[in-house]
């Protein structure tokens, strides 16, 4: 059975705004991890916020699931932000139009005001 690559640690920077920092690989068989993290961090939350300093590696699955995880904020009402993607991953995000969807920020500071 297929295994991920992937940690991800969730924090509470402010009132309603959490940060899931990830740290390693993204792919389809991420899909638990993601999932449940989301689920945690997005609970009563105004914003997520993915902290993508530490991504090793994501592919086609794994932009797969930031469009299952983005429907799920749409849906629970709270906006879901981004900042640490490296040039390579803001231009993937840029053809599949994530970024017009996931707020992309330069850095935390500016992710958490929005």
């Amino acid at each position: 059975m297929p295994t991920t690559n992937l940690t991800l640690n969730i924090r509470e920077v402010s009132d309603g705004i959490r940060v899931i920092d990830v740290i390693g690989e993204i792919t389809s068989f991420s899909e638990k991890e993601i999932s449940e993290a989301h689920q945690k961090a997005g609970d009563g939350a105004t914003a997520v916020i993915l902290n993508f300093e530490g991504l090793d590696y994501m592919n086609s699955g794994g932009i797969g699931l930031l469009v299952t995880t983005l429907i799920r904020a749409q849906r629970s009402g709270h906006a879901l932000r981004a900042y640490g993607l490296t040039d390579h991953y803001c231009q993937i995000f840029n053809l599949t139009r994530l970024d017009e969807a996931i707020g992309i920020f330069p850095d935390e500071a500016s992710a958490i005001v929005g």
